[in-house]
């Protein structure tokens, strides 16, 4: 018994490193965020900005992602702008936005503040209702 106890300990502190980690890098993020988001729009948001970054061999940002992406576009319209980026393409790019794999992508609000950073698929539902909060 006290073997079960160990592991499930040690497996309880590895899962709370690995999402202190992300929180650590999704915070990261948040401050590069809005000087990224002129370097890709200098004019500044008009609006909601989404940035999406991909790759054309990507499988589940072609079925789930992109789908989830034009289902936002749809119900939010001229409210939200979708900056589509190869991470394959752009590798440096990539880099600087703290992107580790695709699908990534960043909501970010009308005054330019990064608010929400995804890493992995986000559905239709989550997406909707981040933007919504921002």
């Amino acid at each position: 018994m006290p073997d079960l106890l160990w592991r499930t300990l040690l497996a309880a502190v590895i899962i709370a490193a690995g999402w202190a980690a992300l929180r650590v890098l999704t915070r990261q993020a948040a401050r590069r965020g809005a000087a990224q988001l002129s370097e890709l729009r200098p004019a500044g948001p008009a609006g909601k900005v989404l940035v999406y970054f991909t790759t054309p061999a990507c499988i589940p940002c072609k079925t789930i992602q992109r789908p989830a992406i034009q289902g936002a576009k749809q119900s939010l319209g001229a409210e939200l702008e979708v900056i589509e980026i190869d991470a394959q393409a752009q590798p440096e790019l990539a880099s600087r936005w703290g992107v580790l794999s695709v699908p990534t992508t960043y909501l970010f609000n009308r005054q330019g503040e990064m608010k929400h950073a995804n890493y992995g698929v986000v559905r239709l539902e989550k997406l909707l209702e981040q933007l919504q909060q921002l």
